[in-house]
């Protein structure tokens, strides 16, 4: 079957990309079918919120026990569904899922607890403020297939106890994952109404969620669609927080562990079959250490064995779809019309769907793998003259999801990564902040708005809330307040003098008006 994703009738057909063996059917809902649950589930959250954050937080705890006693199920089945290794599933996906669940349920309250803001100004020292978060409402999810369980996930659960009610709708290439995840949130029992899983074709699935009177949107996706939705939204002011991708950097400097950077560059430019928004797809390498660090990368590279996982005997899956394969091996093919090379080349073992992974050298910014997102089993490496030149070639690129800096100097290695336009920077490593649940995730430029995780990912799951207390209730007007005249212009005028001029006379003229209206604050 040429495409791993097909439609019979009223049902979504999952088939397993590396075999074609056909793995179920998805019932695909109707827009009718998702604006009643919305409607649902607007009335659920109205009561939902009014529960405190910690308890809310007591639902989930089972999570981590459910997560850890089913797996191997759910590794098989996203191994399955999605094409990648068994172990690119349980470290990425699934213990990277536990862990957030753990971390969310400790931090949830501080990050929602409501925040003093303290005086801003002597003359409003009765004046007491706080911000409290509240939900947005109805959530809206729409998650890609790269990594169908770990995207989506966290932000259902943090959407959850932030006091939000969730639409979740998964890729409809990996089904069997987005059934998992339902099955999980099932299995805690919440209020009902309050969670509802939703297939339906993504061409038609962000409109349809604008459309139907989402309170805000999290979707996770290409570029090109991100900008759709963006433009749909802004007919409602709907808010949308998008991660549409990137196109990684990484940059070796001449004092780098070269084996630790090449083991770097395999596991954050390969795993996944390469289809990994945050993994590396340009690497950077200073020339007095060029050689050394290709020939080690290659001799890695060329031990590699892709295919597909029937007993843990690959490195690295399959890619989840036919038309992601034809993209690379088309940007591949490019690449070497130009005058690129082909360094190193891994095993193919078995499987549909699937290339060798590759590193190509003699790459510049022309060629299509260096300037756009590939998605796949190939890396660029390039020779640079200076860490000034391979700050610059980083930045050029119109996506800044992620970068990373390899050098035994710590100091150095952040002050390089802080000139990366990027939304987060790793020091030797990659692809790896996604699955720190403390660490917020997005990009900057064309790489998405907003952010997920961490403290940030719940500050974009609700709006904040300004509440002013006045702590002298016996006070029986604002001194600004009606009726006005030139006595009371003068004394506000006094406020100025008394604050901020710098002409002692000026200050004590200030200070006089300033009382000679102060009385007017206790009249009736």
């Amino acid at each position: 079957m040429a495409q791993q994703l097909e439609v019979i009738e009223s049902r979504t057909v999952s088939i397993n990309p590396a075999t074609g063996e056909i793995l179920g059917y998805s019932y695909l809902n109707s827009i009718e079918d998702l604006r009643a649950s919305i409607k649902e589930a607007r009335e659920a959250q109205k009561e939902w919120e009014k529960i405190p954050v910690k308890e809310r937080v007591k639902y989930f705890k089972p999570l981590t026990k459910y997560l850890t006693e089913n797996a191997d199920m759910l590794a098989e089945t996203i191994c399955k569904d999605n094409g990648k290794t068994r172990v690119d599933a349980l470290v990425t996906e699934i213990i990277t899922g536990a862990m957030g669940v753990n971390y969310y349920c400790k931090n949830a309250h501080k990050f929602l607890k409501d925040k003093k803001l303290g005086t801003g100004n002597i003359f409003f020292i009765n004046k007491r403020s706080k911000c409290v978060r509240v939900p947005y409402g109805v959530i809206g999810i729409i998650s890609p297939w790269n990594y169908p369980f770990a995207i989506p996930f966290p932000e259902i659960v943090m959407a959850l106890i932030a006091g939000n009610a969730v639409i979740f709708k998964g890729a409809s290439e990996t089904q069997r994952v987005a059934e998992a995840i339902r099955d999980a949130i099932d299995y805690i029992k919440l209020p009902d109404g309050l969670f509802h899983y939703i297939n339906m074709p993504g061409r038609i699935a962000g409109d349809a969620f604008l459309e139907s009177g989402i309170d805000k949107l999290f979707f996770t996706g290409s570029v090109a669609v991100g900008k759709k939705l963006m433009a749909k939204a802004a007919e409602t002011l709907t808010p949308i927080n998008l991660e549409l991708g990137g196109n990684d950097a990484m940059i070796v400097c001449s004092d780098a562990d070269l084996y630790r950077a090449a083991n770097g560059a395999i596991w954050a430019g390969f795993s996944n079959a390469g289809q990994s928004c945050g993994g590396v797809e340009r690497i950077y390498v200073e020339e007095s250490v060029y050689d050394k660090f290709i020939k080690i990368l290659s001799e890695k590279v060329e031990k590699l064995r892709v295919g597909y996982d029937r007993d843990f005997n690959v490195d690295i899956g399959v890619f989840t779809t036919e038309n992601q394969l034809n993209k690379v091996k088309e940007h591949v093919e490019e690449a070497l019309s130009m005058g690129a090379k082909i360094i190193a080349k891994s095993k193919v073992v078995e499987g549909k769907n699937t290339m060798p992974a590759m590193v190509l050298v003699d790459v510049n910014h022309d060629m299509q793998i260096m300037k756009d997102e590939t998605f796949g089993l190939v890396i660029g490496v390039m020779k640079v003259s200076s860490i000034e030149e391979a700050i610059k070639l980083a930045n050029d690129s119109y996506l800044g999801l992620t970068g990373s800096v390899w050098s035994k100097n710590l100091k150095k290695a952040e002050k390089i990564g802080r000139q990366i336009k990027a939304g987060a920077i790793t020091i030797n490593d990659h692809l790896m902040s996604h699955g720190l649940p403390e660490t917020s995730w997005g990009g900057f430029k064309q790489s998405g708005i907003g952010r997920t995780h961490g403290f940030l990912g719940f500050y974009e799951l609700t709006q904040p809330q300004m509440i002013v207390n006045d702590i002298l209730p016996f006070v029986k007007k604002n001194i600004f307040w009606h009726p006005y005249d030139k006595k009371l212009y003068d004394g506000l005028k006094g406020i100025l003098y008394i604050l901020y001029s710098s002409n002692i006379k000026e200050k004590i003229i200030g200070t006089f008006n300033l009382l000679r209206v102060f009385p007017r604050m206790f009249k009736k």
